[in-house]
């Protein structure tokens, strides 16, 4: 990774606060210095606790990052929420790189794609290929646990952080999307967050939220005492069921009903 960002020589940096794109910041800066650019971009549909958080991480590791803000829900496209709603969010997101990079003088964007993403359903990654943003990442052939490892050795401070999509994948595609929606699945998540959980979903169907968490923390989720607490504000924040997942947590668990075969990533 390091010889691409050599080859490279200027990157923008498409930062999240995830642990891909946090690793991809760091050997990029650590490579290039002040020719790697982070940019954080945040939305409606990032909670403003996330930016924090990922501001907090560049501020310790002494990265200084520029931030952005993109409103995907005012697109139509998007709000639909069709199946290829990540291709819309990457688009916004992506032109809005393109005017920093542009103004800063970069001429590469890259950002923190993986071989685990290699094929999954990503329609993101048409948009990146569309307008030439690179994944080092996958080039140099890393998956998640690699990352992770790096990452670990690096001291990069939030190495084992759990994936955290953004709000709209929450929602089953082709319902719409609006703030409200979104508003009120962070309050769920943020609830459960609050019980201790840090892999979480609360995966939206109108009147009924279906959470999610790892297998192992079932049995605590439905203890009496915190089963009651839970329905209890759920049900104060406009649901009127909740239910519990006992397959567990499963990341991207609404692409099971996509039609097979689906259209894959690329390196």
């Amino acid at each position: 990774m390091r010889e691409i960002f050599r080859e490279l020589g200027a990157v923008l940096v498409a930062y999240s606060g995830g642990i891909d794109s946090t690793l991809l910041l760091k050997v990029a800066h650590d490579t290039l210095g002040d020719r790697a650019v982070g940019v954080l971009s945040a939305s409606e549909s990032i909670p403003t606790d996330e930016v924090r958080d990922a501001l907090a991480v560049t501020e310790e590791l002494g990265i200084p990052v520029l931030t952005t803000y993109t409103e995907e829900l005012s697109d139509p496209n998007y709000a639909a929420n069709p199946t290829n709603r990540c291709y819309f969010c990457k688009t916004a997101l992506f032109d809005e790189l393109e005017a920093i990079a542009a103004r800063e003088g970069i001429p590469h964007i890259v950002y923190g794609a993986n071989m685990d993403d290699v094929g999954d359903y990503r329609p993101g990654a048409k948009a990146a290929k569309e307008r030439g943003v690179r994944a080092p990442l996958q080039e140099a052939g890393m998956t998640k646990a690699d990352i992770r490892e790096a990452a670990l050795r690096l001291g990069v401070p939030n190495w084992d952080k759990p994936a955290m999509a953004c709000l709209s994948s929450r929602v089953p595609y082709g319902t719409t999307i609006d703030a409200a929606v979104l508003k009120r699945i962070w309050a769920g998540e943020s609830f459960l967050r609050r019980q201790g959980f840090r892999q979480c979903r609360v995966r939206h169907h109108d009147d009924l939220a279906r959470i999610e968490v790892p297998a192992d923390d079932l049995p605590r989720l439905a203890e009496p005492g915190l089963r009651a607490a839970l329905a209890a504000h759920f049900k104060s924040i406009g649901y009127t069921y909740v239910t519990l997942d006992l397959e567990g947590f499963r990341s991207g668990s609404l692409n099971a009903k996509l039609p097979v075969p689906i259209v894959v990533n690329h390196i």
